[in-house]
């Protein structure tokens, strides 16, 4: 099982910056896994953003490419979601989510299915 919290969220003026972080930690064992940025806005499903695997390869929707960034310690198990030049439409809860690698991670198009674990989120909101 992995533990997950994201933490961060807050209000920005279109073109700014915010910075998401995940806390990440699994309970048992010691098995790698996935991460992934998700997003969701009320009454439409979550979208998922980037994808990171064990190895650190990283993968970005089209929606945010460019514009958000992924990094992660190893110390202090967090994944850093940086989004830049934010706009209107990035406003949304966003989430983070984990599933143990058992060899390619999920694509960052994958549904929410393929993602068992997930924090409780974190709102962003744009406005100006």
């Amino acid at each position: 099982q992995v533990q997950l919290e994201e933490s961060g969220g807050g209000s920005a003026q279109p073109g700014g910056s915010l910075t998401l972080s995940c806390s990440h930690s699994v309970v048992t064992g010691s098995s790698p896994y996935c991460l992934a940025w998700f997003r969701q806005v009320p009454r439409k499903g979550r979208e998922g953003l980037a994808t990171i695997s064990p190895d650190g390869t990283t993968h970005f929707a089209i929606s945010v490419l460019g514009r958000f960034t992924l990094s992660k310690t190893h110390d202090k198990n967090r994944l850093y979601l940086q989004m830049n030049d934010l706009r209107l439409d990035d406003t949304a809860e966003y989430y983070c989510a984990a599933v143990l690698s058992t060899g390619d991670c999920p694509s960052v198009g994958s549904g929410t299915w393929e993602w068992p674990y997930w924090g409780q989120g974190t709102q962003v909101t744009v406005s100006s």
